[in-house]
């Protein structure tokens, strides 16, 4: 079933959509804005499709619609004489990140993106292409994509920088931790970008500077044989993998790791196995509701959400997740082609994962991640609730916040939530953290006046939470469990039945106590969970005294079976 075929039409039908709306070297169909220009943010349009038709094209498939669209986009949005001109570049441009696609082009399909180009229009090209080495790129994951175009313009014989490519390789250098692990910069993320982007631009560079570069490119493919072994942690067996961080709305980028690992050639795992993954996440995402009417991928993560949008979401920024189909440069004659998918292999129940500052239990082939939270000044929209939860699970998703006005509103699942004089208040000041083998132990404060020791240890149901809490006030907290879809309420004549109804849900999660909380159910504002448009939270309501309070909670999350 699964046949290269079989994928090549995959991604024809994910692209075909979008055809209509290619106007130059700009890709035009929506309006909702990302903090850049909105030029930009049309070039980013155009720009990221080619994240799958590059591997579509040098693994031998033909699509003469879209290479001629390329052409004639390219051979315009270089040219400054051009009204359809992309533009001169300025520091820390979103341009930038996209000249990361148009690199992957010229270093894989030259025969489609690069010789059918007129001499002016090559020139053009790589004069734009060049302009990044001219101007700051963002200090973090960004500096991959200065490496991509000077590789991409050696590949191609035209103008490169090796002095910048050698300083940006050093720099990449110092974002590594260990254990195949990197650091995001300088805000502290260690989420997906150390898959869909540090290692996939590693093994890209890997591949392409294979002969030029293979002491570099043996240190790239050495960390990413180390990553694997930990992040595999972050995928069920049913293809589903943990939402935690930003950038969610990338989708089956999560797996486009494992595409590049097999171009690679690496096999931290068998054949079968990262087949496995790759496909049953592919697959599983192409059965939700990502669409819109229009068939064009929506921002949100299982149905379209601008809610939990990062600012630099923009209408063409999904299409970055055409990266998993990275394996279409594979050869007709792979073995990938024609070895059996195998399941997921034995992983331990309880993993540490040190540099990521997270423990990961594995029960009943699924994840929760336990992270120690250490974003705490990245705004770029909804930061608190994508990293500072207790836990996450890809069976329930997590929720972000409407406003803080009302516990509805607020939606805290996962979270222990303190209601101050009307306004509630989350996490957010970590003083202090210390991720052990069996446990999380986090110091912090949502508000000055409360300060909160909290440990987090996973056991055989879930997990328990003991807070050891110091607050000027009184005040009420909730400390809630995971949020679970809930049936619509059409047909449920009360609220209590609708509540009742969803403790009778298939995914229920139960909270309990050991010191004297109250049981509760918030019904979440919709539209707040990134799977579910309509959740509850079970939780505890807890009355916390001016002075020190110990509560202890127990989390049944019944993913054990």
């Amino acid at each position: 079933m699964y046949t290269k075929e079989y994928f090549r039409q995959q991604l024809s039908d994910i692209i075909s959509p979008i055809e209509k709306y290619y106007n130059g070297g700009k890709v035009q169909y929506a309006r909702h804005s990302a903090w850049y220009e909105n030029l930009s943010a049309d070039v980013e349009a155009f720009a990221r499709p080619l994240w799958g038709l590059v591997p579509f094209w040098a693994g031998g498939g033909e699509n003469e619609t879209f290479e001629k669209l390329y052409i004639t986009g390219i051979t315009s949005g270089a040219d400054k004489k051009n009204d359809g001109y992309w533009g001169d570049c300025h520091d820390k441009d979103q341009r930038f990140v996209e000249m990361a696609a148009f690199a992957y082009g010229l270093i894989f399909a030259p025969e489609k993106v690069w010789e059918p180009l007129k001499s002016t229009a090559k020139n053009n090209f790589e004069k734009w292409l060049y302009s990044i080495n001219d101007k700051e790129v963002c200090d973090s994951n960004w500096t991959f994509f200065r490496v991509l175009v000077n590789v991409a313009l050696k590949k191609v014989g035209r103008k490169y920088s090796q002095e910048q490519l050698d300083k940006d390789i050093a720099r990449i250098d110092e974002f590594y931790l260990g254990n195949g692990w990197y650091i995001d910069g300088l805000h502290g993320q260690k989420d997906y970008y150390i898959g869909f982007a540090f290692h996939f631009y590693g093994l890209i560079y890997a591949v392409a500077m294979e002969d030029d570069d293979k002491e570099r490119s043996d240190i790239y493919k050495e960390r990413a044989t180390e990553f694997a072994k930990t992040f595999i942690y972050w995928f069920d067996e049913d293809g589903e993998a943990l939402p935690y961080g930003r950038s969610l709305t990338y989708r089956f980028a999560q797996a486009a790791f494992w595409g590049a690992c097999i171009l690679a050639g690496i096999r931290p795992f068998s054949l079968g196995v990262m087949k496995g993954i790759l496909i049953r996440n592919i697959e599983n995402w192409l059965s939700k509701n990502i669409f819109d009417t229009s068939g064009i991928l929506s921002v949100g993560y299982d149905y379209s959400n601008l809610l939990m949008a990062e600012h630099y979401n923009a209408h063409g920024s999904p299409y970055w997740g055409l990266k998993a189909y990275i394996f279409l440069m594979l050869s007709d004659d792979h073995e990938f082609w024609s070895c059996d998918i195998e399941e997921m292999p034995k992983l331990d129940e309880l993993k540490l994962i040190k540099e990521a500052d997270m423990l990961v239990s594995r029960r009943n082939g699924k994840s929760v991640a336990y992270p120690a939270g250490t974003i705490t000044d990245f705004a770029c929209g909804q930061i608190v609730p994508k990293y500072l939860k207790f836990a996450y699970s890809a069976h329930f998703g997590f929720n972000v916040m409407r406003s803080n006005v009302s516990i509805d509103e607020a939606a805290c699942d996962s979270m222990l939530t303190f209601v101050v004089d009307g306004a509630v208040l989350v996490r957010r000041h970590l003083k202090s953290y210390n991720v052990e083998n069996d446990r999380v132990v986090i110091e912090w404060s949502p508000f000055k006046g409360i300060d909160v020791k909290t440990v987090i240890t996973p056991t055989s149901f879930g997990h328990t939470r003991s807070h050891e809490i110091n607050s000027e006030y009184d005040c009420v907290a909730y400390d809630a469990g995971f949020a679970v879809a809930s049936r619509d309420k059409d047909n449920i004549k009360t609220k209590d039945s609708f509540i009742a109804q969803a403790r009778n849900d298939f995914q229920f999660c139960e909270v309990l106590t050991e010191t004297g909380g109250e049981s509760c159910i918030i019904e979440s504002s919709p539209n707040t969970n990134i799977r579910y448009s309509k959740t509850v939270i079970p939780a505890m309501k807890y009355e916390i005294h001016k002075g020190k309070n110990e509560i202890k909670t127990l989390i049944r999350d019944h993913l054990e079976g």
